[in-house]
């Protein structure tokens, strides 16, 4: 009698998963978007596709780590198929920095706009598209209401949303289905070359729908994220993860 309680409780978290936009973990890594122990923190341990992700941007530096850390989960996302609109009223993205990350610049329509309201509009009509694999657009602020549409909108079509929101301090409560703190880490220049080292993150999930926030550093290395460990105060990379 308790395993058959135990039963039904699984099938309805499963269908109570499902109905909002996440999948059942996946039998191969086919899921993965290369994210390793950051992956642990959504449900099942896979990356939510088909969902709206939220990112907080402040300072200058700030957008260019998100717009970065973003390029590294296009890349997989991209793969399977399908361009990106990147949507915005002043983009700060510079469009060849896209190939440091295995994306050719020409595969993402960048759509520029004069007014707020015209930029969530067509992002709502894009992310109905299944066409694309993924939306990207730059906002002020976001309401619950209109975070709703565009998650309703993903749950259709399957478009996994990335929204970039430059007002955090009005930052309530969203449909999204991870919000995302990313901010830049020092990089270490390897074998003592001169130069400009490896982009450098450190990832915080403020908030995860029927997930478990953290916090984890990461590099962008060979074409893939690293996660970077500690040891008695010496940054070491542990083992790649790959992304495609």
């Amino acid at each position: 009698m308790l395993q058959t309680k135990k039963d039904i409780i699984n099938k309805l978290q499963k269908s109570i998963l499902l109905l909002q936009g996440l999948r059942p973990a996946a039998i191969n890594g086919d899921e993965s978007v290369g994210l390793g122990p950051v992956e642990s923190a959504f449900p099942n341990g896979i990356f939510p596709v088909g969902a709206i992700h939220e990112f907080l941007s402040v300072e200058p530096e700030q957008a260019a780590a998100n717009g970065g850390f973003i390029g590294g989960i296009l890349n997989p996302l991209m793969q399977r198929g399908g361009a990106c609109l990147w949507i915005s009223m002043s983009r700060k993205l510079f469009p060849p920095s896209l190939k440091s990350f295995g994306i050719e610049p020409d595969r993402i329509i960048f759509v520029d706009l004069k007014r707020e309201r015209d930029v969530l509009w067509v992002t709502e009509e894009a992310l109905k598209c299944q066409g694309l694999a993924a939306v990207v657009a730059e906002l002020k602020d976001i309401s619950f209401t209109q975070s709703r549409r565009l998650q309703l909108a993903v749950e259709h079509s399957r478009v996994t949303g990335f929204i970039l929101r430059s007002d955090p301090r009005k930052s309530g409560a969203t449909a999204c289905a991870a919000r995302w703190n990313i901010s830049t880490l020092p990089s270490e220049l390897q074998d003592g070359m001169p130069g400009i080292g490896l982009p450098r993150w450190k990832v915080e999930l403020l908030r995860v729908r029927n997930g478990n926030p953290g916090s984890w550093k990461m590099e962008w290395a060979a074409g893939r994220f690293s996660q970077i460990a500690e040891l008695t105060g010496i940054p070491v990379l542990t083992k790649s993860l790959k992304t495609g």
